[in-house]
């Protein structure tokens, strides 16, 4: 499991939210620490260059929201992203710099490192996305798993108990998700890595791969 710890994953100089990264080991440990952090960090952004557009939600000045966009908080939108017409932002999710929220993208309890763009009919839950990973149109994480058990991380033979019900999908840097593809809950998707269109992924993916279909995996040359 050494690929899918935080530092192999991420770039954390490319998140406003780096210190909620600081001693935890594996990215999903820090999905029940979302909201309170931002409620924390929300009240020490610089006033010259975010405000506070409503109850608990923070948005940099430069940031473009379209006004048919719902914005529920806790919520933090950083410098020059995008939030596009309808998108709906259920709370406890901070949305990176440059990133975009396209058309009737739904996020919920969320990290979208800068650049990342979900811009299309996609759902966000319970999930951190890398520095400029892409979802295609369409494509999802899945959160809750059918019989409502607790997720568990697998990868080959190991796996790894997280102790949660709700749990999307992680994906590190530069991570491509082709359209209309499934996450399923606990998947873990390494740097640099490429899943084609309508997939359905689940458990661990390697870094630098191009994801097929499963048992189909090439290694990126």
């Amino acid at each position: 499991m050494e690929q899918y710890k935080i530092s192999n994953l991420y770039n954390l100089e490319e998140t406003i939210a780096g210190k909620l990264f600081e001693g935890a080991e594996y990215p999903w440990e820090l999905l029940p620490k979302i909201s309170s952090f931002i409620l924390e960090l929300g009240k020490s952004l610089p006033k010259d260059r975010y405000e506070q557009i409503q109850e608990n939600v923070w948005a940099a000045k430069s940031a473009k929201i379209a006004p048919s966009a719902c914005i529920n908080g806790p919520a933090i939108i950083d410098e020059e992203a995008e939030i596009r017409h309808c998108a709906f932002i259920r709370g406890n999710a901070i949305v990176g710099k440059g990133a975009v929220v396209g058309n009737s993208t739904e996020l919920k309890n969320v990290i979208l490192f800068n650049k990342v763009q979900v811009p299309h009919y996609n759902y966000v839950g319970d999930s951190i996305l890398g520095f400029k990973s892409h979802m295609g149109a369409g494509s999802i994480t899945s959160n809750v798993k059918s019989d409502k058990t607790l997720v568990v991380v697998k990868d080959g033979e190991e796996e790894i108990e997280t102790g949660l019900k709700k749990f999307g999908a992680m994906l590190g840097d530069d991570v491509e998700v082709g359209c209309n593809s499934v996450l399923n809950p606990g998947t873990v998707i390494g740097r640099n890595t490429n899943v084609y269109p309508t997939s359905m992924v689940r458990g661990c993916i390697p870094a630098g791969s191009i994801y097929k279909k499963r048992g189909e995996i090439a290694e990126k040359h």
